[in-house]
């Protein structure tokens, strides 16, 4: 079934750009996505310490997200969905990932040890959604929309404290708290909520750099960042496959495994969405396997991202916003991101500036993302026709998924294992939600 657009599109999928406006409609995208992209590693590189090798990670982020999008573009080998699919790092694996740096973190390991953990779990991982794909319309069955609105609301939510922590101040911040930190954040958070209410819609999709550009101006007027201290290096960032080396752990493989499970139902829900904007079928074969091209893709974007020693990829939905209002559907500006990605990933010195940004200036950011997050789930749950059964799931599922984030020595006597696999919130929230999905069958419920 062919999906009717109300306004035509002025680039169809397989239409060619001239030049300028394939740059013009890059860049659109780019803006869109970038901080998105690049934020996940400035999070796990400050609360783990990484400080060290943060600049060197958001080059290979930037780069695997290049190499990523233009497999979903070009499809190699029938591998991608053949669109514009920015691929970016992910939200979802962050708790996951941040609690096996811990782990590491506190047996005494250094830097090497952390990443190494992370990145083996993640790469191995990847081949996980690299057989969903070709399952996918199996496995929708099972993560419902109830479930996927429960984990992505937990995710949210979890999240939350790490940006309040950086607005005021960092964790390790001597002033850890002070007024003109939660001022300096809660300036971004004003900027961010302005603009995103502004009637331009490219304004609104550019709200998160816009209220990070003004967080930065604000910070050097209040004193808080001298320009002279912006120092960069020259260095060009050269891939380096698995420099960290390579450490396996189960217990953080299992709840990494759900995760992957979730992304790749996130990845067919987006690839959908950008079918309707972009004129292709949602229903039928060519629709089929456009979804396991891409969720295809977006496991080996995240394979190719543990091997640059970064963290997983997905399809960023936010990108089909910018389909619609472009009205340029074309996968060729897909590769022209691509290129742009992996141009400036080469540069190492924009992750030595970004890393400099004030935590204020960025945990205003990322708070509202997020909680934007949070948001998305919630508006995942309540638009299901919600009755008892469903209640009872969510209610248990987000109360033991959170509840053990908030109080983790709730689990210090349980064995190590458990209390890795449930120490993330979302994958307790989600496998607690699929189990009740099963046990609480909806005959058994009472009517709401």
């Amino acid at each position: 079934m062919q999906n009717n657009q109300q306004s035509e599109l002025v680039y169809e999928l397989e239409d060619k750009p001239p030049l300028l406006e394939s740059l013009l409609a890059a860049i659109q995208h780019l803006l869109a996505s970038f901080v998105a992209i690049v934020t996940p590693t400035l999070v796990i590189g400050g609360t783990l310490g990484l400080e060290a090798e943060v600049p060197y990670l958001i080059s290979m982020a930037l780069i695997s997200s290049g190499l990523g999008t233009f497999i979903q573009a070009y499809q190699p080998f029938g591998i991608g969905a053949g669109m514009i699919c920015i691929q970016g790092t992910s939200f979802t694996f962050l708790s996951v990932i941040l609690s096996a740096g811990f782990f590491v973190k506190d047996a005494g390991g250094n830097e090497d040890d952390i990443m190494a953990l992370i990145v083996t779990i993640c790469f191995i991982g990847s081949f996980v959604q690299i057989g969903l794909s070709q399952v996918i319309p199996h496995i929708k069955h099972a993560v419902t929309p109830l479930v996927t609105g429960v984990v992505i609301t937990s995710l949210g939510m979890s999240l939350i404290k790490v940006g309040v922590t950086d607005l005021a101040g960092g964790s390790d911040a001597e002033n850890f708290g002070d007024p003109i930190n939660l001022l300096l954040g809660l300036f971004v958070i004003a900027v961010i909520i302005v603009m995103n209410n502004v009637s331009n819609n490219w304004v609104r999709l550019s709200s998160i750099v816009i209220g990070l550009v003004s967080g930065i101006v604000a910070a050097m007027l209040m004193g808080q960042l001298n320009i002279s201290d912006l120092s960069t290096s020259s260095v060009i960032a050269l891939p380096h496959p698995l420099r960290y080396g390579f450490h396996f752990d189960l217990s953080f493989f299992i709840p990494l495994i759900f995760l992957f499970v979730i992304t790749s139902v996130e990845t067919t829900g987006d690839i959908t969405a950008n079918c309707v904007v972009s004129q292709q079928p949602i229903e039928g074969p060519t629709y089929i396997k456009r979804v396991k091209g891409g969720v295809l893709g977006d496991g080996v974007s995240s394979m190719i991202a543990a091997l640059l020693n970064t963290f997983p990829n997905t399809t960023f939905s936010q990108n089909t916003g910018i389909i619609q209002l472009t009205g340029i559907a074309s996968r060729y500006i897909g590769m022209y991101v691509a290129i742009i990605l992996i141009f400036i990933g080469l540069f190492q010195g924009l992750g030595e500036i970004l890393q400099q940004i004030p935590k204020p200036v960025l945990g205003g950011a990322v708070l509202i993302m997020f909680g934007t997050v949070a948001a998305t789930g919630i508006k995942i749950l309540a638009s299901l026709q919600l009755d008892r059964r469903q209640v009872m799931i969510i209610a248990v599922s987000l109360g033991l998924g959170l509840g053990i984030s908030m109080v983790p020595d709730v689990l210090e006597r349980s064995p190590l294992i458990i209390q890795n696999i449930f120490n993330s919130a979302p994958a307790t929230s989600g496998i607690t939600a699929i189990i009740l999905s099963f046990v609480l069958s909806p005959s058994s419920s009472e009517p709401s």
